[in-house]
């Protein structure tokens, strides 16, 4: 562990968080599957990506959105034993109560003021069907809401993109568009290692100041190749 002045430099947490959309849509063309495997594949790349940094101690969750919201996995893992659990679709689409359920977890305490900038990945391929602006701004207002890296993910043509780029609230970045399979694949890979590894770097991090992201159009790296939309 690198040491400073005065002592050993401990690692700060940084929780990373999806924020999934299991409405009856994302049962439709094997979207919901699609997912499962997309964050289940991108899993070991994380834990590589973590256990390369000493001043990160990564912790990740899931909350799952459809007819209301449920924390799918409820407290924050050590990424080194994180497992993924499938989702399933069906109901309607009320993000605006996830972002609620998140705004809670974004308050001092329980998050510590030395953490890092937390991650928050909406992923959706629909729009609201609840009060969202509500939820947002209850998420916005929180400490470490409002300093959380927002990352969205649109997937298929009719993902709201107005209600992602709220969630983002950063003109410079645009929600991630997946049309398929391996495009979804690429992105996930993408917010669990690239994001992660910028958000982590104590340079970047410095000061809990929001990091600079790479873009994403040059930091993919497609695993095969890519297929015609089919969402």
């Amino acid at each position: 562990m690198p040491k400073r002045p005065g002592g050993e430099l401990t690692a700060r947490p940084l929780h990373f968080i999806w924020i999934a959309d299991c409405s009856g849509s994302m049962g439709i063309d094997g979207k919901i599957q699609a997912l499962n495997h997309a964050i289940r594949e991108a899993i070991p790349h994380t834990q590589q990506v973590a256990a390369e940094n000493p001043y990160a101690h990564v912790f990740m969750r899931a909350v799952a959105f459809s007819k209301g919201a449920r924390w799918h996995i409820s407290k924050g893992v050590p990424i080194e034993q994180f497992q993924w659990h499938d989702l399933e679709a069906g109901g309607t689409t009320d993000m605006g109560k996830a972002l609620e359920l998140v705004a809670n977890e974004m308050k001092v305490p329980p998050m510590v003021e030395r953490a890092l900038p937390p991650v928050l990945v909406l992923i959706s391929d629909g729009r609201p069907t609840d009060d969202f602006e509500s939820g947002l701004n209850k998420l916005l207002s929180q400490p470490w809401g409002s300093k959380a890296v927002r990352i969205a993910i649109a997937i298929g043509e009719d993902a709201d993109h107005t209600v992602l780029q709220q969630f983002i609230f950063n003109d410079e970045l645009k929600p991630l568009q997946a049309n398929n399979p391996e495009s979804l694949i690429n992105y996930i890979r993408w917010v669990s290692t690239a994001v992660l590894r910028s958000v982590s770097d104590p340079m970047s991090s410095a000061g809990n100041q929001r990091p600079a992201l790479p873009s994403h159009t040059s930091t993919i790296i497609l695993t095969g190749p890519v297929t015609k939309d089919v969402w």
